[in-house]
Parts: structure tokens; sequence; C-alpha cells
């Protein structure tokens, strides 16, 4: 799951969906330096990212990434659950619009005094160019796993023009995801009931 997934899966809470987004910011065991409630949102983000790597339509969808790239599948899976969760947001979150959402979400991120200091330099420039509802369009996918390729990752990779891969088998990454999404609600609800 990337950033738009988990804020949505993250719930209702401020420090939950911080935690989710800013979740693969932080490393190391919990809390380390975070307050409790955003170390329980990176917990939540955690168990969800293991829930994912463990469900059939996940898997499948991992399953449909070409051998050359399938190492970094799980990258760029999520990226397409994020661009399909953006297409089809109104399923999944019916009382607002993903605009709202993003919007909201860039606030409360913005007010949380503890976010990880690699995350909070990224913030702004999330917020202005507004990444997560960008991933509705093919191309701002597409840019994000190019960008990927030759910032994020130091080695050699195959994931210059991954999207290729989402245009080319869209209709199976769609099933996949509308298969996956609302056992990745129902877990993500029940793990913050449980807490």
């Amino acid at each position: 799951m990337n950033y738009l997934a988990h804020a949505l899966l993250a719930g209702p809470a401020p420090a939950d969906r911080a935690g989710g987004v800013a979740g693969d910011f932080v490393k190391g065991l919990l809390p380390g330096a975070l307050p409790a409630d955003l170390a329980a949102g990176v917990a939540l983000h955690r168990e969800i990212d293991a829930f994912a790597d463990l469900h059939p339509a996940f898997a499948a969808s991992r399953a449909r990434v070409s051998p050359v790239r399938r190492r970094y599948g799980g990258i760029m899976v999520d990226l397409f659950y994020d661009h399909l969760l953006a297409v089809h947001w109104a399923r999944f979150s019916p009382d607002e619009t993903l605009a709202q959402f993003t919007g909201r979400l860039y606030a409360e991120l913005a007010r949380q005094p503890a976010l990880p200091a690699h995350f909070a330099a990224v913030l702004p420039r999330m917020a202005e160019t507004d990444w997560l509802a960008s991933y509705r369009d093919m191309a701002n996918v597409a840019f994000a796993l190019d960008r990927m390729a030759s910032h994020r990752i130091r080695r050699a990779n195959p994931l210059a023009g991954a999207a290729d891969e989402l245009r080319d088998h869209y209709a199976g990454f769609e099933a996949d995801f509308l298969d996956f999404m609302p056992d990745a609600l129902a877990y993500a609800q029940q793990v913050r009931l449980s807490r």
C-alpha cells in the first residue's frame, strides 16, 4: 500500500493517518522517538503492509508484474493500487471527495508535531502538488515510478517505464484491487478496534 491507501485505511484518527502516511519513513522498533499515538499509527501501517503481503489478490497483482521487474513488484503494486483507489474513490469513501480528503489530510499532517524529519521535509511538496490525488492520472503514476528509478533507489533497477505494466494489464490489476480493498478496510478497522 502506498500513501493514499494507507491514509484511508488508517481511519478517522489524525495520528493514525499521520502514521499511515509517514510509516515508510520510520525504521526500527516502536515507539522509538515517536509519541505513542503516532507510533500506534506507524504500527497500524506495518500491520496493513503485512496483511497486504499475504492477501491472495495482492499476490496475484505481484504475479502480474513481468519477471524483469518482479523484484520491485511490491513497490509497483503499491503505486498501482493508489491509482486505482483514486479512480474508484467514491466507492470506498462515499461521504468525502478525494480532493476534500487530501486537503484535510495535508492540513492534519502539517499540524503533527513529531513527524519523521525526512517526511516533514517532503510534506510541503506533497501538499503543494497534491501527490495523493494526482495518482488518479496514469501519467503521474508513471512519473513517480520513473523518478523512483533514478532518485529513490540507489542501485540500478528496472522501474523506469514500469507504468506500462499497469497499462498493459489494467483490467487484471483493477480486479485484484477491487477484491483486495474491502478486505483491507475490514482488517484495518478490526486492528484499530482491538487496540
